[in-house]
Order: structure tokens, then sequence, then C-alpha cells
């Protein structure tokens, strides 16, 4: 069982940007440090104190160390999952700074947007976003697919003030 100690340093570990990023980096291929510093175009240092953080509080596991092209020894890390479930703390700047991250640079065609107005009561607004909480369980259950493509989706629910 989690102390509160450590809930807490979870909430932090997640409170960044760069590390979510990490995170989605291992989530189904194990990389070195120098591998995400590379991805994320960081200082190797500065990957390294996000990647110690991650590995920490549990949310990166270090995979057996392999002789890199110039003979040193690298670690790959993977990330392990436990982020799924985890609370973050004002979650939704975090994670609408996170996708801007990951978006910057695509083609308009390689993003999916949709965007949906509708007008419900509590009952029903609970109702649809538990179908889509279950949606997203399932296929974060599921086992990657060996010749998939890695995807990433956010979903943002807010109450629009300006519309009533």
């Amino acid at each position: 069982m989690a102390t509160d100690e450590d809930v807490q340093a979870r909430g932090r570990a997640l409170s960044s940007p760069v590390r979510l990023r990490i995170l989605r980096l291992c989530l189904h291929m194990a990389r070195t440090n120098k591998e995400i510093a590379e991805r994320l175009d960081l200082n190797p240092a500065t990957s390294l104190h996000h990647v110690r953080t991650l590995l920490t509080t549990g949310f990166l596991a270090a995979e057996e160390s392999r002789t890199g092209n110039r003979g040193a020894k690298e670690i790959p890390y993977r990330a392990t999952g436990l982020s799924w479930g985890s609370k973050i703390p004002d979650a939704a700047p975090i994670f609408v700074e996170t996708f801007l991250q990951e978006i910057d640079g695509l083609a308009p065609t390689d993003i999916d947007v949709w965007r949906l107005g509708v007008k419900l009561n509590r009952k029903n607004r609970d109702e649809m976003m538990g179908k889509l909480r279950e949606v997203f369980e399932e296929y974060a259950k599921r086992e990657a697919d060996d010749d998939g493509t890695a995807t990433s989706i956010l979903m943002a629910h807010h109450l629009d003030r300006t519309a009533d």
C-alpha cells in the first residue's frame, strides 16, 4: 500500500510534461537516456534527472544493461504502466501542455480532432463520461500490437459557461 508520501511523490513526478512524454516514449519500447534525450531534444543530464525521478517513483523500470555502439554501458528504461491509474493534481494544464508539445511539428493531417457541444443533465453527462472512460480503460489494458503504431489520445471535458 502506498503511503501519503509515495502518493505525493508520484503526483509531483507526473506534474511535468517532459516526464509524461518520457513515459509515452518508453511505453512500448525500452529506451536509453541518450535515446530519450535525443527524441525530446534535451540535454542528457536534464533527461537523466527526469528519468531518475520516474525510476524512484516506480513509473519507469530499468531493463538489463547493454553495450552501446562505442562500448559504453547503456541502460534501457521502460514505462511500468503505473501512471495510468495515478492521480495528478491539477492535471488538465499539464495534460494540455504535454499534448501541445507532442503535436508540435505534426502536419494537420496527422491529427484527428473532434469537438462536440451537447447539453446534458448530470445523469446523462455522467453516463456519457462513464462510457468514454470504459473505452479508454479497455484499450489501456490491451497488450500492444506487434505490428501497431504508437498512438496518443487526449480527451478533455469541460462545462461551457458561455453557452448558458
